[in-house]
Parts: structure tokens; sequence; C-alpha cells
């Protein structure tokens, strides 16, 4: 999905959530106006049918929040915007009443207009230092007791007077805007920003950081891989998170000649995502096939016969595990050279040999006949 036309979800008072599983891609989508977005009248999001969003926490890989993304969502409570982040768009938090405060990182530049409109929950609001355009109406029908601008040099905003103001007139009159040490003359020659009857040097009411810290979103656990009975299983620790996989195939071959040596070898990655988590480590393995009895290969009916057995290696750390060999079956290691680093024998059809191989390098695992090349993680 990258984008819903104007007016998708108009009159569509039914709706009580919105689930999204992939945050990032949610981000990419260009909304049309409030009733592209189905938040509108959902008014919660969901990451999965049960679980609500009510913290969220933006990616680091996002670096613009699109117009409207979450307009008319009054389930979030709180959001976490990182310093990926250098603008936000229009109507982006429009209608969002349950926020309780809003903190602006350093890295943004641009606040779109009407970007925290009839957010009516916020008590305050800190303006990050690289901010330099702050669109109209963009804090307007919301009466905020504490703003705390970090702007070292301030720039022109609409005033009290103009219908398309910046903040609410009880804002500007009631609130207590907090300006960088050394500032305060700046601001109050400032259109817009001499609007507010009162004004400090200061970093506000709460702290002596300039900027509240930001909390690292979590991150999803690295999952594990299993084999059985013809299946791959990828298995994630994080609960309602999404494997996402790749497998390339060594023997898929294309030239020409009168044989082709086959290995029948799949080299497997896969990492877990979960809207509001970072992605996870990504875990990977090679899955391969030990011939059982090579003397009765054979073609019958058109249909390959290779009594075959499934095995499947992983490299962590600096061992190397085997599972789906014959008990008993002699497994070893050897570096890229040619030079053994380790041997071991399968017990219960596992075999883990630990080896002095360093991350990034190759390994030959060779089991009887076979050998099968695996990189170190």
């Amino acid at each position: 999905m990258t984008s819903i036309g104007s007016g998708a979800f108009y009159e569509c008072s039914g709706l009580k959530k919105v689930i999204v599983k992939d945050i990032e891609a949610w981000y990419g989508i260009k909304f049309d106006g409030s009733f592209s977005n189905p938040l509108t009248y959902a008014k919660h999001i969901y990451s999965d049918e049960d679980t609500e969003i009510t913290n969220l926490v933006i990616p680091n890989s996002v670096t613009s929040i699109v117009d409207y993304a979450f307009s008319g969502c009054s389930g979030l409570t709180s959001v976490t915007i990182p310093n990926s982040v250098t603008s936000i768009g229009y109507c982006v938090f429009e209608g969002c009443s349950g926020l309780t405060s809003v903190t602006i990182p350093n890295s943004v530049t641009s606040i779109g207009k009407e970007a925290f409109r009839y957010c009516s929950g916020l008590t305050s609001v800190t303006i990050g230092s690289g901010v330099t355009s702050i669109g109209l109406n963009a804090f307007d029908r919301v009466d905020i007791p504490t703003v705390i601008s970090l702007i070292e040099n301030p720039f022109t905003i609409t005033g009290k007077t103009s219908l398309l103001r910046t903040f609410s007139q009880n804002t500007f009159n009631n609130a207590t805007l907090y300006v960088p040490k050394g500032t305060i003359d700046k601001y109050k020659a400032t259109d817009g920003w001499k609007d507010f009857v009162f004004m400090e040097e200061g970093e506000g009411p709460g702290g002596d950081t300039p900027e509240p810290p930001i909390p690292e979103p979590q991150k999803c656990e690295k999952p594990t891989i299993s084999y059985e009975n013809g299946k791959l299983t990828f298995s994630c620790a994080t609960e309602g998170a999404t494997c996402q996989y790749s497998i390339t195939d060594t023997d898929i071959k294309a030239g020409s000649g009168n044989d082709v040596q086959l290995g029948v070898t799949y080299n497997i990655s896969v990492f877990a995502t979960k809207l509001g988590y970072e992605n996870s480590e990504t875990a990977t393995a090679t899955l391969c096939w030990i011939d059982q009895q090579p003397k009765t290969e054979g073609i019958t009916n058109g249909i390959a016969n290779i009594p075959a057995q499934a095995v499947l290696i992983q490299a962590v750390g600096g061992a190397i595990n085997v599972q789906g060999c014959d008990d008993g079956e002699r497994i070893g290691v050897y570096s890229i050279n040619g030079c053994q680093v380790g041997t071991s024998v399968s017990q219960n059809g596992t075999a883990t040999i630990n080896t002095t191989l360093q991350p990034g390098s190759v390994s030959i695992v060779k089991i009887g006949q076979k050998s099968v090349k695996v990189m170190m993680k």
C-alpha cells in the first residue's frame, strides 16, 4: 500500500480499530486528507487483533512523518519521535486528544500546518532547536500550559490576533514560554513569539536537560530456525512479531554442457519485525541434503529418486550446530584454507563443534562425503 485516495473512508463511523502490522510501511502511505485515513473514525490503532498501541514509538528508520499519518487517533497517549525524523507533515497528529505531552527532537526542521491541532490533552510542548518553520494552526485549538522552545534564533510565527494562529489565544495569554538563556530579548522582538504574555529564560519547570531523553524502542528477539518433515519453522520470542525470511538456492543454474554438479543447498536468513519495535538481528542457517545411498540414485518415470536426509547447519558465535545427522556421524569443520578447526560426533541427531574462527570468516563443514560452506556469525 502506497497511497489512499481522498475520502476513501468518509462516513465510515462504524470503524473501531485499524490493525497495522508493519509500522514502517504505514509511514510510507500517501494520505490525500483526513477522510482517506481510517483512523479518523476508528480512533484506535493496533499492532494485531488484540494489542492496541497507545504509546507510539516511531522507528529510527523513519525520516519524515507523512501528512495525516495519525489524524484523529485519540487512542494514543504518548508518542516518541526519534532523532532520525527531520519533518512532521500536515495534520499528522490532529485530533489526537489523548496525547499529554510532545517533544519535537532537535533533528526536526519543519512542523506542518495543523500538525497538533485539536490535541486537547496536551499540557506541555517542547520544540527542538533545529526547527526553522512551524505551519499555520500547528497548535491551535489547544490550551497548553507550558511551551518550551530550544530555538536559539526565533523566526516569525503567526500571532494570536490571526485567524490562522500558530498557538491558541489561550496558550498565548496563559501559557509560560520557556526560551534558551540569553534569547528572551530576541523572542520579545519576534512577531508571534512576542504575543506570549508570560515568558522566561530556562529549561522549563521540570528539568535541567534541554531536551527530555527519548527512550530507545525495544528490539525484537533474534528468531530461531528449525526444520522437520519438509518444513522450515521460524520462531521469535517477541510476542506478535512476524518473521521476514529470504532463501537462496545454490542449485538454480543455467548454462551449457553435458553434466551439472548439484549441491542441493539452501541458504536461509530471517529477522523478526513488530509494530513499534526495532527489527531483530538476522539469524542464518544452511539447509542441505546428505545422500544416504548414492549408488541407488536414478530417474524413474521422469522423477528423480535420490534417497537423502535433511541437515540444518547454523553458526552461533564461534560454534557450528548441526541437526539431522545419524547418531555416530563424524562431522569436521575446516577453515577456508583446509585446516581442521574442530570435530565432533552426532548424538541424538545433533552435534555442536566449537571453533576458533572469527565472525565473518567462512568455514567448511564436512559431513560424510558432503562439504558445505557456512559463514560464521
